[in-house]
Order: C-alpha cells, then structure tokens, then sequence
C-alpha cells in the first residue's frame, strides 16, 4: 500500500512540474483554474478509497505542448531531408536546383516535371520514370534535379548520379551486384549521361545490369541523354539495343529543346568578365 501510495505522488509531483501556475490562476469549486482559458489545472480523483486533488493540464498548456512537438517533430523532419539531399545529389549546386529556381525558359518541361512529381504514387507503383533527351545545354539535367528536389521535400527517397560515375565504381569493386542492387532503396533513381560512357562490351553489359536491376524490381528512374531518340530506337550495336529497349519500357520519352542554356551562361560570363576588365 505505501509502495502505490509512493508511485502515485510521484505522479502528480510530475504532472505538477508541467502545471505552471499563473498569478491570474483562480479557486472555483475548490479547484484551481487556469485564468487565461479559464479550464482546470486539478481534477478531483478516487485512488485505492481516497479522494484526491490531482493537478492536470489546461486547456491552453495542453495545445502549447502539443504545438511544441509538433515544430519539434517538423524540424527533425527538415533536418532528415537535409541529410538525404546532401547524400543524394553528387554536385552540391544540385541541391538547389528546384522548381522556384527555374528561368521559365521551357515551361512545356516544367510543366512536365511538376506533373510527374504530383503523379509519383502512381509512376512508382507502375515503375515508370522519363527519358529526357535532347541537346547539350537544354536543361535536361536541371529538369530531373527539380524533380529529384521536390520528391526529397515530401519524403521520398532519391539518388542523382551519371552512367559514367557509376561504371568507374563497378570498375574498382569486387561485390558489383551488391553495388547495383542498393540502387534499389531509393524511390526514384536519376542516372544522367547515357551515351557518354565508354563504348565496350564491359561498359554496355554493366549499365544493362543497372537499368535491369530496376526494371526487375519495379522501380522508377529518370534518365537524361544527347542522343536523338533516331539513335536510341535505332541503336548500332546488339548491346545498346539491349540497353535502349529496356530503357524504353520503362521511361517515357520526353525531347527536351531550347537554347544551350551552357552556352548562355558562358556568353553572359564572357561579358561580364569583359566589363570588369573594362574590354
């Protein structure tokens, strides 16, 4: 009996310590009130054949306290998503690469993009992801980032790398499957550049096995390229006609155009280099 009696004290000494008391407090009924909401901060309850004075939260501290860890939940939340972008992305620049960040150069991909990313439940159910061809500088690559950024800020997992990064790993390592195999926790994989890598039969057989790896498992990806979609239906070779088949499969195709965006931001540096040295 004093045992429980110990445990019970304990109790209302702590629900005590999160009942502050206010001078604006007020007695009604022999309870204490709060005077800001005007709702108890005691309760009248029977314990083992004992009326007891137990102290208890108001309205107003309750929903403080639950305001408090919810902004505390949010911020270990931003701070997750921080984490996984600094890991998902192999340029820093990529990370903020968004939507807000967009010149609305071709709102046509844009458009595009975001309506992927609304949509991305049911892309991922069905395992189907974009392939974004075009020239060199269109903002093919921006593209896919944004989309990657955005999956990022509601949860999902993503990883942006490039074909040739991705052999020259497979290169040095001895467990190469496992290596292919853990591109499969992540929701959506960006692999950028296909075309660029280097043209064997060793090269061609590996970035088969990465593409298959997904495709057996079900799961999305976002590929970017500067071929013509002539030569990816109409490949040169057995082993890329492996590889762009499957691609097509899994990815829509979508011809990104526009100016070089590279080649605009070169001209603009140019000038401004120009100006300051006063040329």
């Amino acid at each position: 009996m004093e045992g429980l009696q110990e445990i019970i004290a304990t109790l209302e000494r702590k629900t005590a310590a999160n009942v502050p008391k206010d001078s604006a407090d007020y007695i009604e009924n022999g309870l204490l009130y709060c005077g800001k909401c005007h709702t108890p901060k005691e309760f009248r309850g029977s314990f083992l054949g004992m009326v007891k004075v137990v102290p208890c939260l108001c309205r107003c501290r309750s929903e403080k306290l639950a305001a408090e860890e919810q902004q505390c939940k949010a911020e270990k939340r931003q701070a997750r998503i921080r984490q996984h972008r600094r890991a998902s992305f192999l340029e820093s620049d990529m990370q903020h690469w968004n939507f807000a960040a967009d010149d609305g150069a071709d709102p046509r991909i844009m458009r595009a993009a975001k309506n992927y990313v609304g949509n991305f439940t049911q892309f991922r159910e069905q395992g189907k992801g974009l392939l974004l061809y075009g020239g060199v500088g269109t903002g093919k690559t921006f593209a896919a980032a944004c989309i990657a950024n955005a999956l990022i800020d509601s949860g999902r997992t993503c990883l942006m790398t490039n074909f040739a990064r991705v052999l020259n790993t497979l290169w040095s390592i001895e467990e190469k499957q496992t290596y292919i195999d853990s591109f499969n926790q992540f929701d959506l994989l960006v692999l950028d550049d296909l075309g660029a890598e280097r043209r064997s039969e060793y090269a061609q057989e590996q970035v088969f096995n990465v593409i298959d790896a997904r495709y057996r498992a079900k799961l999305p990806m976002i590929i970017t390229t500067n071929l013509s979609i002539d030569e990816i239906k109409k490949p040169d070779s057995i082993g890329n006609s492996r590889i762009y088949d499957r691609v097509l499969e899994m990815c829509h195709p979508v011809e990104v155009t526009g100016k070089s965006r590279r080649r605009q931001k070169v001209a603009a540096d140019f000038r401004s280099m120009n100006e300051l040295l006063g040329l």
